[in-house]
């Protein structure tokens, strides 16, 4: 009896950093797995002498990988390991999740990830998670820099325009009658802070 099971579609994309290196052996090993899969390779996409944390727009080979993905004309994208995607775990996590949300599996060979199996899957959550773990790491360590910075009396945030020849130029120009929003616009602060300058004054 034939199978009539649908032939999964693989997107393979290969990535090196440096010009002298080559895609060539992450391609051969990717096509010997789709192979043995029966898996049906549809494209092949490969960045040569990128940088893995350069972003989409600097990656064309990636760009249109996930161009492609949108309009599901792969069922699988593969890839040598988690670092030819990007050089973060939130790059993973960004990537995955872009996928899981159109509906396309995931196969990373040197990690043994392949979302096409029930334990596959699993990796999403795991994942996720670990993008999480890491966007609080970093939120906890821009606080604790900051508080840091305020115990040894460094002042937090964009440096003020205001002294007091800015202030002296408020005042002149209201007692020209010119309104608020020309003062702060002529001087080049905001609308509150010309209101907090004549209510001092």
């Amino acid at each position: 009896m034939q199978s009539t099971t649908k032939r999964r579609r693989v997107a393979i994309y290969a990535r090196v950093s440096t010009p002298s290196q080559t895609v060539e052996n992450q391609l051969i090993e990717l096509r010997a797995v789709a192979q043995r899969s029966g898996w049906q390779i549809v494209v092949e996409l490969t960045d040569n002498g990128i940088s893995g944390a350069k972003g989409r727009d600097q990656r064309p080979a990636f760009d249109e990988l996930l161009k492609r993905s949108t309009r599901r004309e792969f069922d699988v994208v593969m890839v040598w390991a988690i670092d030819r995607i990007g050089r973060s775990i939130q790059h993973l996590v960004t990537f995955m999740n872009d996928m899981q949300s159109v509906g396309i599996d995931l196969y990373i060979h040197q990690q043994s990830i392949d979302t096409t199996t029930a334990a596959g899957r699993m990796i999403f959550g795991v994942f996720s998670a670990l993008g999480q773990y890491e966007r609080e790491l970093i939120r906890e360590r821009i606080m604790a820099g900051q508080q840091r910075a305020r115990a040894q009396g460094i002042k937090i945030g964009r440096p003020s325009k205001m002294n007091d020849a800015v202030k002296t130029s408020v005042k002149l120009l209201k007692g020209k009658g010119v309104g608020i929003r020309e003062i702060a616009s002529k001087l080049e602060i905001g609308i509150g802070t010309v209101y907090s300058v004549l209510k001092a004054a």
